[in-house]
């Protein structure tokens, strides 16, 4: 069972519908021993850092987030709130990677929306994506690259669209709205 944990963030059901479309039972939930028993934890969401975090704090989920060690996969608003502080809400976040989340500068449109590819990709998450393949992205804030960087997109600046530390991995894309691409890396957290 996948535990996808719910901090009232955005996007989470197209997470467990991409879950059930492979065959993966999955479970929405802020329940601390669900999480905690789950085979396997994900960390999505869209929204806003600040007030994801008191919720998190509220709920005591960040210390038990950071407490994991089953596997765990942050998307989107849950890569960033898995780094060390955003520049959204001037909010401290969850420090598992040491970067820093930035919003992209005014040179070109903000939110980065649609499809872009990895000039870079390393690690079993990201086993088998090619650079030519496309993944959806939907962000106006990016985290910086840093030693944890396992994938670099480019959009304005280079950032870090995929990380990886011990038992966490988290991608700022959005695999299940990516196609295939998408579903071959949640393939690839099911079986890590």
């Amino acid at each position: 069972m996948i535990a996808i944990i719910k901090y009232n963030a955005g996007n989470i059901r197209s997470v467990q519908n991409a879950l059930q479309r492979l065959g993966c039972m999955s479970v929405i939930t802020d329940d601390r021993d669900e999480i905690l028993n789950a085979e396997k934890v994900i960390f999505p969401g869209v929204g806003e850092a600040a007030s994801a975090m008191k919720y998190l704090r509220d709920k005591e989920l960040d210390t038990l987030i950071m407490s994991l060690t089953q596997p765990v996969l942050g998307i989107c608003l849950g890569l960033q709130l898995m780094c060390r502080h955003s520049e959204e809400g001037n909010t401290t976040c969850l420090g598992i990677f040491p970067s820093e989340v930035r919003l992209f500068p005014p040179a070109d449109k903000v939110p980065h929306m649609g499809w872009n590819n990895l000039s870079t990709a390393k690690g079993e998450l990201l086993k088998g994506i090619s650079p030519d393949e496309d993944l959806y992205f939907v962000h106006s804030y990016y985290a910086e690259i840093s030693s944890c960087t396992s994938a670099v997109c480019e959009y304005i600046v280079p950032f870090s669209a995929a990380m990886q530390k011990d038992n966490f991995n988290a991608v700022q894309f959005h695999p299940e709205k990516s196609a295939r691409p998408g579903e071959r890396i949640l393939k690839n957290f099911i079986e890590l």
